[in-house]
């Protein structure tokens, strides 16, 4: 069982823990009983935050309320600082939860407010703010933007919050910063979120006093906290119905299904409806396997939205490592779609995070793209798992299915493969189904083209041919004739096309001496930067960040990695073939791994020819209309001349 808190008391009984110094000390006992292990800085400021509450609660001149600390978001890596229960004067009972800050006036800069959606923020509007944490100055989401996503979480998921049994206000608290003082986290630019989520400096504590007192002064602090503890943890209907729409808005035909996509989508939703009317709930896992362009996302799409709209509350959740394709799909969904909420990466499925078949249905796209381990530089040390990354996924959903190309692996820390999940899945005495997507829509639904692709990258004997008439392929002279013919695809109505690279050149994680992006790809006189690095905070104008590169119209002026460009495709796509491939004295195609410059795949010891290989056949295979292609070493050109008209 998941524990939900680190601390909680009643009113009376936190007030006499803050006056003998033990709230810090509990929390501190509790923790290290649920396996978790606090840093020394979260503990003081736990020994810090307590006193502020206690002295706000006595502002407010409430009784009988509740006192949560620690409060884990469901399905989310996050902690909710405080949380506080009572019931107001019509006896309604009301949940407040309070972000705490101990940001100071001088540690505070004003940053950006954005469209774009970020990992753990719920809006469509992102707004954040330039504050000393963690030892230096970071670019870090406005307190206010934080309650907000800690808000839509909760009444997307907690029943009683959802169906408003009981009230839900959130605030932030930052306690040593003076509001009149300075105005960086009251700029007009957070007007928006400010009206919404109000953040509260230290002289104002008055004011936050007051919301309090409204919405708790009848006390019944404990009787709240244990409804909302025991309330059902699934989506809302609001969140369902969001889900069940998106492939009505506006652009219906993007996730239709046809041929074997239709017969994959009736083998899920077959498994499903027998799992509903199943009382022993058996654990099924179903592998999706399909090649490029055989529509493993749109299945996975449409199963979601089915999903949604069954009358049977089924919890389902979307999942895949690729932040690029994660952040594409969340664009394509309407403006505020609650459905947002039911995208994660599949880092979030640890234990921690999730009880055992706490999912009905969970749908991991890009399976091949799944690591040993679903710990990263982002997972806090008290989250940390030794359990393999695919048992995660497994463990935490009574359904599984894994939409999975074996072909896509493209290096070694990345281990997901059809033999793996058969494996595990067998651990946990799964039932297990397969189905193989062979029609495929991309490359202008020439599987000749892709069968020749094939054939040259894996030094087979050239035995498929196509026509111009099939797809659109051709080699050009030069990188910058191969950018002017991608820009100007992409200016045309209604298409899109975008440049590629491998990774033969290095990718600089700050930016250059005149506060803009490096031109790393440099090929005689043509030279451009790749799509912006996670290290780079404050993207120069004109550009996107890393993720947005694929579909946002200013990626077409970067060059994309495989990183970014895996999982989407355009109606052409431009391809510059490095040096590391090249042809060897037994006139066969070779990688060449001193010529990368990708510090994991130089790694990748044995496999490095494979994942080569394997990168190319992703990046040439994007273009559902066409691919061109510069190539750098002019051996490598002749032998895919040669290959085009043998």
């Amino acid at each position: 069982m998941i524990k939900r808190v680190i601390y909680q008391e009643t009113q009376q009984q936190f007030f006499r823990d803050v006056l003998l110094n033990k709230v810090a000390a509990k929390m501190q006992e509790t923790a290290e009983a649920y396996n978790l292990h606090p840093s020394h800085s979260e503990i003081t400021s736990w020994r810090n935050n307590a006193p502020k509450i206690k002295e706000l609660l006595e502002l407010s001149s409430v009784s009988d309320t509740y006192v949560t600390f620690e409060y884990l978001v469901p399905y989310n890596m996050k902690r909710i600082d405080c949380m506080i229960y009572g019931s107001d004067a019509d006896n309604m009972g009301n949940v407040v939860h309070i972000e705490l800050k101990q940001w100071s006036n001088d540690g505070v800069k004003t940053a950006s407010v954005s469209g774009n959606f970020e990992v753990d923020d719920i809006s469509d509007a992102s707004f954040k703010v330039e504050a000393y944490t963690g030892g230096n100055y970071r670019v870090v989401s406005h307190p206010s933007q934080q309650v907000r996503g800690y808000n839509d979480y909760l009444t997307g998921f907690v029943e009683v919050l959802s169906t408003k049994e009981l009230g839900l206000h959130g605030y932030a608290y930052c306690y040593n910063y003076t509001h009149d003082k300075d105005e960086k986290l009251y700029d007009p630019m957070y007007a928006p979120l400010l009206k919404q989520y109000r953040t509260y400096s230290g002289n104002e504590v008055e004011q936050l006093a007051k919301e309090l007192h409204k919405a708790l002064k009848n006390g019944r602090g404990f009787d709240i906290f244990n409804k909302l503890m025991s309330s059902p943890i699934r989506p809302s209907k609001k969140l369902l119905e969001s889900a069940a729409d998106m492939v009505h808005e506006g652009n219906e035909s993007a996730f239709s299904l046809i041929e074997d996509q239709i017969v994959a989508r009736n083998v899920i939703l077959d498994k499903i409806r027998h799992y509903i009317k199943d009382k022993n709930k058996k654990k099924a896992v179903i592998i999706v396997k399909g090649g490029p362009g055989t529509g493993k996302t749109v299945i996975a799409l449409h199963i979601l939205a089915l999903v949604a709209k069954m009358k049977s509350r089924i919890t389902v959740h979307y999942a895949t490592k690729s932040k690029p394709l994660l952040e594409g799909i969340r664009n394509r969904l309407p403006r505020g779609s609650r459905a947002k909420l039911l995208f994660s990466n599949v880092t979030q499925f640890i234990p921690a995070n999730f009880d055992p078949n706490s999912l009905d249905v969970l749908l991991v796209d890009e399976a091949h793209r799944i690591s040993q381990s679903s710990n990263n530089q982002y997972t806090p040390a008290e989250k940390r798992t030794s359990m393999p990354q695919i048992e995660t996924l497994i463990r935490a959903a009574n359904i599984s299915v894994f939409f999975i190309d074996d072909k896509q692996a493209i290096r070694s820390v990345e281990i997901g493969s059809t033999e793996l999940i058969r494996e595990t899945a067998d651990r946990y005495h799964a039932d297990i189904e397969e189905v193989e997507l062979k029609s495929q829509f991309r490359c202008n639904g020439s599987d000749n083209y892709l069968d020749w692709l094939e054939d040259v990258l894996y030094n087979k004997q050239i035995e498929h041919h196509f026509s111009n008439d099939d797809f659109d392929f051709q080699i050009i002279d030069s990188p910058s004739a191969l950018y002017e013919k991608i820009a100007v695809v992409d200016s045309e109505e209604g298409k899109s096309a975008r440049l590629t690279a491998g990774f033969c050149w290095p990718w600089s994680s700050n930016l250059g001496a005149d506060g803009d992006l490096v031109k790393d790809v440099q090929i005689g006189d043509f030279a451009m930067p790749w799509e912006t690095k996670d290290t780079i905070t404050k993207v120069p104008e004109g550009y996107v960040k890393w993720y947005e590169w694929a579909y946002k119209p200013e990626g077409v002026k970067q060059v994309g990695c495989i990183y970014t460009a895996q999982g989407f495709e355009f109606d052409v796509v431009g391809v510059i073939v490095g040096p590391d491939l090249y042809v060897d004295s037994f006139g066969k195609l070779a990688v060449d791994k001193h010529a990368i410059a990708d510090p994991v795949l130089k790694r990748s010891g044995e496999g490095i020819d494979l994942y080569v290989r394997n990168i190319y056949r992703v990046l040439m295979s994007r273009g559902m209309k066409g691919c061109y292609v510069y190539f750098c070493n002019k051996d490598v050109e002749n032998y895919f001349r040669k290959a085009l008209n043998g």
